[in-house]
């Protein structure tokens, strides 16, 4: 059950894409949306070293700035908020791009959802790459990644489940339970999944029938990559079911390794045109 939605907002453009998102969820939970504003203020640790009085008076400056630059961007929010179409706050978090994670992180534990940008962007973002990383392993709650320029679709109908047989992905699911019970269709997508010695596996069953008692229809899919990607399986995948909606889980394994290697979860994350929702 989804009562709070936490929408991340920076004041960008994309502020817009994500609140119709958290809007949408909310209008078919009948739940409460949060937009959470965070202001980045100046770090001292990142200016050109300089002696401590000139330091503290550009600090000062730019902090001012910052705060001021905060209010008209709040007021802005503020206005937009007025307009939604279901119950809703704004909520502003003013200060360095380290001090802010934690307050997000503490923010989201309290929400049922948590609803930000697609990371990596190399858009000169990088604070929000670490936000994004330290609500996925320290939030607790599942994260709905909002690809750049996707609109909302009415109702999420349609959903494609990547599985594995892990903690992750078992998180995802259950994150991702009260959008499963509400689907017309739910995809299992299995690739290259583990041989048994009479060649059968029970896990299809499995899955289908704990899916299938949320009241969706359910169907599972075995696919072999025969050295592709398994991004690209999953996303061709989802564009041919038309899926409204992904849930994979996030970083399988050492995340030291995924970073060198690549990596399912940071190529869905990079790459994926479609709404994501993703869990630890």
């Amino acid at each position: 059950m989804i009562k709070d939605v936490l929408v991340h907002l920076d004041g960008s453009s994309d502020d817009e894409i994500r609140l119709a998102h958290g809007e949408a969820i909310a209008a078919a939970s009948q739940a409460h949306v949060t937009g959470l504003f965070t202001n980045v203020l100046p770090d001292l640790a990142s200016l050109t070293p300089m002696d401590g009085a000139a330091a503290a008076g550009v600090v000062a400056e730019l902090d001012d700035e910052a705060r001021r630059a905060g209010d008209r961007t709040q007021q802005r929010l503020s206005e937009r908020f007025s307009r939604l179409s279901v119950p809703s706050e704004l909520r502003r978090l003013d200060g360095t791009p380290g001090q802010l994670i934690g307050q997000v992180v503490s923010e989201a534990r309290r929400a049922d959802l948590f609803v930000t940008k697609r990371p990596y962007e190399n858009s000169g973002s990088a604070q929000w790459d670490d936000l994004f990383e330290a609500v996925l392993f320290g939030g607790g709650r599942g994260i709905y990644v909002v690809p750049p320029g996707r609109q909302p679709p009415d109702t999420i109908r349609r959903i494609l489940v990547a599985w594995r047989d892990t903690r992750e992905t078992t998180r995802a699911v259950a994150e991702a339970a009260p959008f499963i019970e509400k689907a017309t269709r739910t995809s299992v997508l299995l690739v290259d999944p583990p041989k048994t010695p009479d060649g059968k596996s029970s896990l299809d069953i499995d899955i289908a029938r704990h899916l299938n008692r949320y009241g969706s229809q359910v169907e599972v899919d075995f696919v072999t990559s025969n050295g592709r990607a398994v991004s690209d399986i999953i996303l061709d995948h989802a564009h041919r079911m038309s899926a409204d909606l992904i849930v994979m889980g996030g970083y399988g394994h050492s995340r030291v390794r995924e970073w060198i290697l690549g990596g399912t979860s940071r190529d869905m994350l990079e790459r994926s045109d479609l709404p994501v929702l993703m869990a630890h």
